[in-house]
């Protein structure tokens, strides 16, 4: 027999695979998302959309595939502004229900 047991996830892939950086992971993945979808958007040559962000070509490839290792949130946040796109940063309090605060990103 096999086990057909079904586990819900977290909300975060990288909290459910154990990674201890989970909430920065998560950050830097939805903001290279929606770097990526500006990129795509806007139809940019990889070269163009390095020359926009300020680095070089190789870096652009390494965030198309989600290789972001080498990147910071402020760094993503920063390429963001450079693509015109507005950051906004809101603190408030967590709910009593969580034990923990959080950092969460959405795309508009």
């Amino acid at each position: 027999m096999t086990d057909d047991a079904i586990t819900r996830g977290s909300g975060n892939v990288f909290a459910d695979l154990g990674y201890p950086d989970a909430e920065e992971r998560q950050t830097k993945l939805r903001l290279a998302h929606a770097i990526n979808g500006v990129i795509a958007r806007r139809r940019l040559p990889q070269g163009a959309a390095a020359e926009k962000l300020g680095v070089n070509q190789p870096k652009v490839s390494a965030l198309a595939n989600y290789k972001l290792d080498g990147f910071s949130v402020e760094r993503l946040m920063t390429f963001l502004t450079s693509l015109d796109q507005d950051v906004e940063i809101v603190i408030k309090r967590k709910p009593r229900s969580r034990t923990a605060g959080r950092i969460s990103v959405v795309a508009a």
